[in-house]
């Protein structure tokens, strides 16, 4: 838990600078050039160090879907989604380590989880995906994606009439399996951490919210959720409300500093502002956006008014891949188009704060994470300087972010703890899992599923899409 990384380039306000980092028990200690020697000397030699990222929104179960789903909007593409097999506990388990082993690959060193839960195993599921991420020593944060209205819920009734079937589970018997979960698992000195995560207005009642307001407080939990992903949510939230879903969320006392909202697409100026005033993080999944036509999420405006941003992958069958760099690269070029003032454009040193700062920030924990800082916790990644895709020598974080960098990431370290080296991932034998994989897995073709045939007329009419 002792050791020294020597002449390692790091970025300066506004250059860079090759200096040795201490690291004592999983902080950092010093950061200064030549240093004497503190346990074990690691060569940062041509290597760039950087805070490790977060990827603050994904479902790791997704995987099992990954490149299956044809090109859907969100509400259609649920009830594909919805129309595979059910998963098993091994498949929880393959899948997270998956998630995990791609997010430490490409710079990430913390996992946001909105895990989904099988039904009548929501323990055991969330019991596999915590014994997952501790064997590859990532820092989890799991979020068990809860409602408690059906599916067809999420769809807007426009001007028919529309009878919902009754979710299987009633509100309190999910809020008491949170309860009884934050428990069991929460644990953030080991590395793993619980968060309550209504999946959205659009199938989540105000009994759920408030009911998980109230955990938040009462056990100091991050509060997550979806928020305005797609256009028919925001027609939605005016069916249900009478108001936009950022001002009901913000009556009802969910918005806060601790609270991550995915997406954020179809918000108003306003919601911009109380954004802005109740501190909450928006996370941005450029890809999954992109993928599902959601649209593209006013970022460049969140900045602007002052909120926090960070970046998510979503899960692997809305985006397909779990690469965060690329989620970076894209969530920061897209909106050159969407605003002609370059000077409001995302630069690549801008977008590594927010994937790092911003995303610990996100998880209440700014003041302990995101920042090569003296006293926070040692979540560090090494990048190899002397690779084709980071070359030539101009702008590393340039080359990172603006590039197409693969096998970039050299070394990963976790509360100070080693969990990459050499660019492989040490607790994992990936020949292993990528047989897992493949093993448990088949061909098929993208193909419209029975309940995307049968709910896509009443989507197209309050869409107002022709027949």
């Amino acid at each position: 838990m002792k050791f020294t990384i020597q002449n390692v380039l790091i970025p300066t306000d506004h250059a860079y600078a090759f200096v040795d980092v201490q690291i004592v028990d999983g902080k950092i200690t010093a950061i200064a050039p030549t240093l004497d020697v503190v346990g074990t000397a690691i060569d940062g030699t041509n290597q760039l160090l950087l805070p490790g990222f977060v990827n603050a929104h994904t479902h790791s179960s997704e995987m099992w879907q990954r490149g299956a789903i044809p090109p859907l909007p969100l509400e259609l593409w649920l009830a594909e989604l919805y129309d595979f097999a059910p998963l098993d506990l091994d498949k929880v388990y393959i899948s997270a380590l998956g998630t995990a082993v791609e997010t430490l690959l490409s710079g990430g060193t913390s996992v946001v989880d909105h895990l989904v839960l099988i039904p009548g195993q929501e323990f055991e599921t969330i019991a596999t995906a915590v014994r997952a991420y501790k064997e590859v020593g990532i820092r989890a944060f799991i979020a068990p994606l809860i409602q408690d209205e059906s599916l067809t819920a999420g769809i807007p009734s426009g001007e028919s009439q529309q009878t919902h079937e009754p979710y299987f589970r009633s509100t309190q018997d999910t809020l008491d399996i949170i309860e009884e979960v934050v428990k069991q698992f929460h644990n953030p000195d080991e590395g793993v951490n619980i968060l309550v995560a209504p999946t959205g207005i659009q199938l989540c009642s105000d009994a759920l919210f408030t009911g998980c307001i109230e955990l938040s407080d009462r056990y100091n939990l991050c509060r997550h959720s979806h928020l305005l992903e797609t256009k028919a949510q925001e027609k939605l939230a005016q069916e249900k409300y009478g108001c936009s879903a950022v001002e009901h969320l913000y009556r009802i006392g969910y918005l806060s500093d601790r609270t991550s909202l995915a997406h954020c697409v179809w918000l108003s100026d306003n919601d911009i502002a109380i954004l802005a005033e109740t501190q909450s993080t928006v996370v941005h999944n450029p890809l999954s956006n992109l993928r599902l036509g959601s649209g593209i999420a006013p970022l460049l405006k969140y900045r602007q008014a002052g909120v926090n941003v960070t970046f998510g992958c979503d899960g692997a069958s809305s985006n397909d891949s779990q690469d965060l760099l690329e989620a970076i690269k894209i969530g920061s070029i897209l909106h050159n188009v969407t605003d002609l003032d370059y000077q409001h454009w995302i630069t690549p040193r801008q977008a590594v704060i927010m994937a790092s700062l911003g995303g610990a920030k996100g998880l209440n924990l700014g003041d302990t994470l995101g920042t090569l800082s003296v006293g926070k916790q040692a979540d560090l990644v090494l990048y190899d300087l002397t690779n084709l895709s980071l070359l030539p020598r101009t702008d590393p974080i340039g080359l990172l972010v603006f590039g197409r960098p693969c096998n970039v990431v050299n070394s990963v370290w976790v509360n100070g703890n080693q969990i990459v080296a050499d660019g492989k991932v040490m607790n994992v034998n990936v020949d292993e899992l990528r047989k897992e994989i493949f093993s448990n897995s088949q061909w098929h073709s993208q193909r419209p599923s029975s309940s995307v045939k049968r709910l896509s007329p009443h989507y197209r009419q309050v869409m107002g899409l022709p027949d």
